[in-house]
């Protein structure tokens, strides 16, 4: 009971926070309701894209004050982007209306009109190699004849202009030497657009020019302090900048990605400096950032049946153990769930180092690669003692991981992936139901898996302050194939199973995809609401019958469902399986959808409220009707950021429980999944509390 009264005063206290609000308007002041955008007219546009120009906007949980003053500076923002996009002469206006106290304020946005290019005419510099490696550029202009006019479009083209001469040896040239006029006047409708290259700058007179001429690498030198091991090839092999080649910008900046890819320099500098007439010198400066420390992760969850989870995690690390970026993890995991008045227990312990080389081992480093790959070699060791069985796991593997496209795509490849699983001290109730059950035999028996397995990510956004940002992750594991090769020469067991260090080599492939898009707005970012959703699922086959333990799907926890514990949850509309005394429900099929709204409070406090809604299968049970074997869960949350760690507690309230059946009376006397009421929330296996470290997606 006092359990019970401590949470809802948390959860009072979250719900006040996130609705605090001055409680007491001065005389004349008003609530800001809404701040709206329309659009009239007809044209590509939208009102989402001026929302960031709107100064003041209402709070979803937090009371706003209306400020007057706002809205003239919205109008004027919103107007000075429609000319950035090329709408001239367009009109903007507000209507500010009082309902009840609270005010709207509606901006009206009349698109002006639009002007195509109609011819366009370059002006240059009486420099004849300059004008012919221009003349041969222009097939690759952004701004073409018959395209609308915009600052917008000239502002892209002078980036892709300066970018692409600096690579071809032009240093002096930037920006700044570009000048373009448009002539609406000549052409009645349309523009006559001047583009003129200056070998001075825009804030510079023409006595200041520059001459328009190719440049060289003269002298380059790489500092770093000395108390820092590096091998003698190392940042030879890295570099691009040598003396006596072009000038070539992108080289500097694709070195510069290369050394800050070795994740051991604090910060990675490159200085240019005129030496000649057509001469840079190059300083590259390396600053050394902290090579050995540890990471610690926690997380822990209790429901209101006082099963308590503890997951702590500790990893050491070195950032250069040889001499060449070489990165040694050492982590420790532990996994503890218990229950204080009881004996009943489960423990697992687990071990794992990790080398990671900044190359592709066996092949020299690509000119082209911006960002380094990396080769893995990975050992584990897990140790599980359960009530119904202890089991050891072994795992080894080989993995290659990089990025393309930027930053934003990166892959994990494992040609190579071993485990070895083995259970002993099998509980006499464990083994009746084993003999009884086939798939739970399937499941837990001793088996070796050899396979391969491999990991896309995608983010639209280099950064998860980007707003809005969506990313993709999709993994996929395969095992058995190869060895399924030589089964013919293999032992076999009395069912005809290949064996391998006399366990059953298991043979399944296994896929998961991860969608998921934050929206972020308001003062510095502050509010974000984060989706997701997740699919997976997994098929055996070949010499095994049922997907192994480990490679099975299970909700609930600190980052999934968030009303139920870790494996609690399903499959489908399953009873809590009474086999297991600590929960592990898991199955071979999950869904799951998750939706969060995050808002700032005081101080480093943040709040949440959630929504998460999924399950696990098993296909040989069948789906039976999905939408009743769906668990849904609300909940809400507290978040302290610390800036270099976010501490969130998150308490979860089951909405729909498809193992909670209630008697329909209407449908014969059926049992149907249950909608818990709110006056059982708090009430036995109602909710469970998480506490993590980091936000749960």
């Amino acid at each position: 009971m006092r359990r019970c009264r401590l949470i809802s005063a948390l959860a009072a206290v979250l719900i006040l926070a996130g609705c605090a609000g001055p409680r007491h308007l001065s005389e004349g002041q008003y609530l800001l309701r809404e701040s709206k955008v329309t659009l009239t007219g007809s044209s590509s546009l939208t009102p989402s894209e001026f929302s960031d120009y709107v100064k003041q906007h209402p709070g979803f949980l937090r009371r706003v004050i209306y400020d007057p003053a706002a809205v003239q500076p919205s109008i004027e923002a919103i107007g000075r982007h429609l000319e950035y996009l090329g709408y001239y002469g367009s009109r903007v206006s507000s209507d500010v209306s009082v309902r009840r106290g609270k005010v709207s304020v509606l901006y009206v946005v009349s698109p002006g009109k639009r002007v195509r290019i109609d011819s366009i005419r370059f002006t240059l510099p009486p420099r004849p190699d300059f004008t012919a490696d221009f003349m041969a550029d222009t097939a690759n202009l952004l701004v073409r004849r018959g395209d609308f006019l915009s600052e917008e479009a000239l502002e892209r083209e002078i980036e892709r202009g300066a970018a692409h001469f600096r690579k071809m040896g032009y240093y002096s040239l930037t920006k700044n030497n570009y000048v373009f006029e448009a002539d609406t006047l000549s052409v009645p409708g349309s523009a006559i657009l001047e583009m003129r290259l200056n070998e001075f700058s825009r804030n510079e007179s023409a006595a200041a020019a520059v001459p328009l001429r190719k440049f060289y690498i003269d002298k380059v030198s790489v500092s770093y302090p000395s108390r820092i091991f590096l091998r003698k090839n190392l940042l030879q092999d890295l570099t691009l900048i040598h003396p006596g080649d072009l000038y070539d910008e992108e080289k500097l900046n694709t070195t510069y990605s290369r050394l800050s890819s070795l994740r051991m320099f604090n910060s990675v500098s490159i200085g240019t400096s005129q030496t000649d007439s057509n001469l840079v010198s190059c300083d590259i400066r390396l600053q050394q950032s902290k090579l050995q420390g540890f990471k610690a992760n926690l997380e822990a969850s209790t429901n209101s049946n006082a099963l308590m989870g503890i997951s702590p995690q500790l990893t050491v690390y070195h950032k250069n153990i040889f001499g060449g970026g070489e990165w040694l993890n050492l982590s420790f995991v532990g996994n503890f769930q218990f229950m204080p008045d009881r004996t009943t227990r489960a423990n697992e312990f687990g071990v794992s180092t990790s080398l990671t080389f900044p190359k592709f081992l066996g092949v020299p480093y690509n000119d082209r690669d911006k960002n380094l790959p990396n080769t893995e070699l990975k050992a584990s060791y897990n140790y599980q003692d359960r009530p119904e069985y202890t089991r050891s796991v072994i795992s080894t593997s080989l993995g290659y991981s990089g990025t393309i496209a930027g930053k934003k795509l990166s892959y994990q490849f494992y040609p190579l992936q071993f485990n070895m699983v083995r259970l002993y001290n099998i509980a006499d109730d464990f083994s009746q139901s084993m003999d009884y059950n086939p798939v739970i035999r399937y499941s837990f028996q001793d088996h070796f898996d050899a396979g391969t397995g491999g990991t896309v990510y995608y983010s639209s956004a280099s950064s998860t302050e980007s707003r809005p940002f969506h990313y993709l992750r999709l993994s996929v594991d395969m095992a058995g194939n190869t060895v399924s090769l030589f089964k013919p020469l293999l032992p076999t067991d009395e069912n005809g199973k290949g064996l391998i260090f006399n366990a059953p080599y298991s043979q399944y492939v296994r896929g998961e995809l991860i969608l998921g898009k934050t929206w972020r707005w308001g003062d510095a970012l502050s509010h974000a609401l984060a989706t997701r959703f997740v699919a997976g699922a997994g098929v055996a086959y070949g010499n095994s019958s049922v997907l192994p333990f480990e490679q099975q799907f299970y909700c609930g926890g600190a980052s999934s469902m968030r009303g139920w514990q870790a494996r609690s949850l399903g499959p489908g509309t399953a009873f809590p399986d009474e086999i297991f005394i600590i929960p592990s429900q898991t199955g071979d099929v999950k869904f799951e959808a998750n939706v969060e709204y995050r808002f700032p409070l005081v101080w480093k406090f943040a709040g949440a409220l959630f929504l998460d809604a999924g399950n696990v299968w098993n296909t040989y049970d069948g789906f039976g009707k999905l939408s009743e074997s769906i668990a849904v869960d609300w909940g809400l949350g507290l978040r302290l950021d610390m800036n270099l760690i976010v501490l969130r507690v998150d308490m979860g309230f089951k909405l729909h429980d498809p193992s909670h059946f209630y008697l329909d009376e209407n449908d014969q006397g059926a049992y149907r999944p249950a909608w818990i009421p709110p006056s059982l929330w708090l009430k036995s296996d109602g909710f469970s509390v998480h506490f993590g470290v980091g936000y749960p997606f």
